[in-house]
């Protein structure tokens, strides 16, 4: 429908932006034939982030693709993963007291640099339990759109730890999910726990802290491994372990990104996975475990037609609104979907989740069968309710409106009325699509 951008994905010949290679993009309005197509930074929505653009069709000049080249080296991180691995190795046999975290720049410091951060801000004794916990130690990176990093709530990690265990799974490649990586890393260090993770982050700063073979950088709006082939193959190499079997991905994307883009990269994740399989398996999937707000649902159902959304609330440290055990319309949005059987994922009774034997998995405690739809139909955490007119079950606050021919809230403005647009007086569309709006 309405006006805004569609994105056409990835190109072979795509530019490349200091996240690695562009997206193509379209301008569309309604009425209107396609408008010009366009590349654009993968990873950044907002253009204050990275203002990376070009027209499809456009002529590059060789000194524009240099200096966009010499643009593009200057963003990358001062040191490499490698340096960063040996530097780490340095960090650990200083004594405490010699141990410096620039906050500034999000750094570990060896005494030598010392003189040079010396107006910063810096925090010392960073004990190995510190070092065990980065991301802990670093402050997040809010900016929404691009690392929204809203850390799993304690909670949250450790049932999803537990869960996967419970599963039978070994390796866990962990895709935007530093503390899921973290809980696994330093149980990992204790004795006989047998479940390794691989972590694939946009964060480069999580290379402080991890070796090669536990850390790539990577952008999951784009499939882009920044460590290039060799980084490529240490994540192949993960999924290949035991013949691909006992492997599952998990990943928490920034809910401001593209579904699209993300549902691309994880089939080419998949597809990874699935080139180191052996004979007779050809349409199995590789488990996944893809955590998204559940207002999403249909997006990633259009993508991943096996895939079944779990009632289990997910819930964040650092997010004001994604918290647990709130109720009503305070409750985290934030589910799991994946292609497991639903009947294998238990969720805590001791949290009021419940099993449906009509459904066949665990619902929560508000979620009622609907005899007439025949399944658990809330999506929120409150009971729903049917309505006739609908076929269907709807949030408990929307009533049905017989102007609109739907359920809708109580308080809203009717498709039917004459009433136009707030800004032109227009009718046949709403404030946000108005054409004389220009968008970036």
């Amino acid at each position: 429908g309405s006006d805004g951008l569609a994105l056409l994905g990835s190109a072979p010949s795509a530019p490349s932006c200091p996240h690695g290679p562009a997206l193509l993009f379209v301008k569309t309005s309604q009425g209107k034939e396609e408008g010009r197509r366009f590349y654009a930074c993968s990873a950044c929505r907002d253009r204050k982030d990275c203002n990376f653009f070009q027209w499809e069709d456009e002529k590059v000049s060789e000194a524009r693709l240099a200096a966009r080249e010499e643009y593009n080296r200057s963003h990358q991180p001062s040191f490499t993963h490698r340096q960063n691995v040996d530097r780490y190795k340095n960090f650990i046999l200083l004594p405490l007291s010699k141990r410096r975290f620039c906050q500034e720049c999000q750094q570990l410091l060896l005494p030598a640099e010392w003189e040079k951060h010396s107006d910063h801000q810096f925090l010392c004794d960073i004990s190995t339990a510190q070092l065990k916990s980065p991301s802990q130690l670093l402050y997040p990176l809010e900016n929404k759109k691009t690392n929204a990093q809203y850390l799993f709530a304690d909670r949250s990690c450790q049932f999803l730890l537990n869960l996967l265990i419970d599963l039978g799974f070994r390796r866990v490649l962990s895709v935007g999910t530093p503390r899921l990586h973290e809980m696994i890393q330093s149980k990992a260090s204790q004795e006989d726990f047998g479940v390794r993770s691989l972590l694939l982050d946009i964060d480069f700063r999580y290379s402080q802290f991890y070796t090669e073979d536990e850390f790539c950088h990577y952008n999951m709006f784009n499939h882009h491994f920044f460590g290039g082939e060799a980084a490529h193959e240490t994540c192949r190499k993960f999924l290949y372990e035991e013949s691909g079997e006992r492997v599952i991905m998990v990943t928490d994307p920034p809910f401001g990104g593209l579904v699209e883009a993300l549902a691309s990269s994880f089939k080419k994740l998949m597809a990874m996975w699935k080139e180191t399989e052996k004979e007779g398996q050809d349409n199995k999937e590789m488990p996944m475990f893809w955590i998204f707000p559940y207002f999403f649902e249909s997006r990633i159902l259009d993508f991943f037609p096996s895939f079944s959304m779990m009632d289990y609330q997910v819930d964040y440290d650092n997010h004001a609104l994604y918290k647990h055990g709130k109720t009503g319309r305070r409750q985290s949005p934030v589910r799991i979907f994946t292609n497991l059987t639903p009947s294998m994922i238990v969720l805590p009774e001791e949290e009021g989740y419940r099993f449906c034997t009509v459904c066949q998995r665990y619902v929560s405690s508000g979620n009622q069968h609907c005899e007439i739809c025949n399944s658990c139909t809330s999506k929120d955490g409150r009971r729903w309710k049917h309505c006739v007119l609908c076929k269907k079950c709807v949030k408990p606050s929307w009533f049905h409106c017989n102007n609109c021919n739907c359920c809708t809230l109580q308080k809203h403005s009717c498709k039917k009325t004459d009433a136009g647009c707030f800004v032109c007086g227009k009718a046949g569309h709403k404030r946000n699509a108005c054409p004389s709006l220009s968008r970036t």
